[in-house]
């Protein structure tokens, strides 16, 4: 019973040898399992209280992967008296949907995205691909925030608006970018305003957002004196009720935020101008992960057993590298590779940047590739930091060639190279 016991209790790990656990009381309250993926019901489920189906479908409910964005469903079958009780929690938010059951009827679950191993035709050792892990060469370097001066932010000033006594006591943030109310705070005709709550606000969000971690009194003094003297019209008196309310409005909102964190980043993200390699990645030791239900293609040329795409430009390109004579391998970079670089984004701010495809050419010759739609601010900005990678690379070592190709999606299907050689000479966009 202890072995049983500590088996169940395991099965979350990744380690666990079991898929099905069959038991009469294994669901009821008191086990902790969240890798619940499928429920059968066979009792009576009888009870008035529903006790017992509401611990039973509770254990489905749980979220297995927390943090991250992928659909989870849980597949239900049971009596009647239980698929009763399952349509009934419809009224608690739950989305529901009857399937077809039985023989030639398509499974409903994630995708398992892993390392191939169990394909004899693939000699994964050769189709590894190995890449270096450099050091960060954009940084954020925490300078004194006193360094900011307001007075040189050279912004668009914001007209005062004249608010309704009733409309000034109703102070309303909205996200810049949805439009939706974040923060709302109704004022008491008893209480005088109190302006230490919204420069705070501001101040937050700014922190939050730039992920700062200290300054915020500096801060505070320097988002309140940019309010007070540079953000309207005219300089203002913050004890007035009016200009609070104006500060609920988009374009005020938008110019506080966006300026200051334009101007913090302007001032504390540097290019170091240089980087060294301190270590090595194989992606054939990439861990097993899940994705959620969508077109992939079963690959020959690949370490992994599926190919997804965020698009159907990728899955394309993707089945394109499999007919490519002339290349060892490929793979495509999911998160779970951790092939990822730092730029300096449009916004002067630094994000991270995963390409599309790694593609081993030969023993010699590795190309990192992006493929792209419709390009934005942030496109050329990726590229150039990709450029810069491989050169960083190359000139600490000579052993493989490390190079980049954009495909742009127009020229792909318009000239349809037929072998990767093609693709090399002929998408040089944003080549020097």
């Amino acid at each position: 019973m202890d072995k049983l016991r500590k088996a169940a209790n395991n099965i979350d790990n990744i380690e666990s040898p079991y898929k099905a656990i069959v038991s009469v009381l294994m669901l009821k309250e008191g086990w902790d399992v969240k890798n619940v993926t499928t429920i059968v019901g066979l009792r009576a489920y009888s009870s008035k209280s529903n006790i017992l189906p509401e611990q039973t479908l509770g254990r489905g409910l749980r979220r297995m992967y927390r943090g991250q964005n992928i659909p989870e469903l849980v597949s239900v079958v049971g009596t009647d008296a239980f698929m009763d009780f399952v349509e009934s929690i419809r009224s608690e938010g739950v989305e529901l949907e009857t399937r077809k059951m039985g023989e030639g009827t398509a499974p409903k679950a994630p995708l398992i995205i892993e390392i191939d191993h169990e394909n004899p035709k693939k000699d994964i050792n050769k189709m590894d691909i190995q890449l270096p892990v450099l050091t960060r060469r954009i940084n954020r370097e925490y300078k004194n925030l006193s360094l900011l001066d307001i007075a040189d932010f050279k912004t668009n000033k914001v007209k005062i608006i004249q608010f309704t006594e009733e409309e000034k006591r109703e102070i309303i943030f909205k996200d810049i970018t949805t439009d939706k109310i974040t923060h709302k705070t109704i004022m008491d005709s008893n209480i005088a305003a109190n302006y230490q709550s919204v420069i705070g606000y501001f101040c937050q969000v700014i922190m939050k957002e730039l992920r700062l971690v200290s300054g915020y009194d500096i801060l505070y003094g320097k988002v309140k004196s940019f309010i007070k003297d540079y953000l309207f019209d005219k300089p203002v008196n913050l004890e007035d009720l009016n200009v609070l309310r104006n500060l609920s409005e988009l374009q005020a909102t938008k110019t506080i935020i966006e300026t200051f964190k334009k101007k913090i980043n302007e001032l504390t993200v540097v290019d170091k101008g240089d980087a060294r390699i301190e270590n090595y990645m194989k992606i054939a030791k990439c861990r097993p992960f899940v994705a959620k239900e969508q077109g992939y293609l079963i690959p020959q040329k690949s370490i992994f057993n599926k190919i997804i795409g965020d698009s159907q430009l990728e899955l394309n390109f993707a089945n394109f590298l499999e007919n490519c004579n002339d290349i060892i391998s490929y793979v495509k970079n999911y998160l779970a590779v951790h092939f990822k670089l730092e730029y300096q984004n449009a916004n002067n701010g630094i994000s991270s940047y995963y390409p599309d495809f790694i593609v081993k050419k030969s023993e010699k010759e590795i190309y990192i590739i992006e493929t792209k739609g419709l390009e934005d601010l942030d496109v050329p900005l990726k590229i150039k930091r990709l450029q810069l990678w491989c050169e960083d690379i190359n000139s600490m070592q000579s052993d493989i060639k490390y190079d980049f190709i954009f495909v742009d999606e127009e020229g792909f299907y318009k000239y349809a190279p037929d072998n990767f050689k093609a693709l090399i000479d002929n998408f040089t966009k944003y080549k020097e």
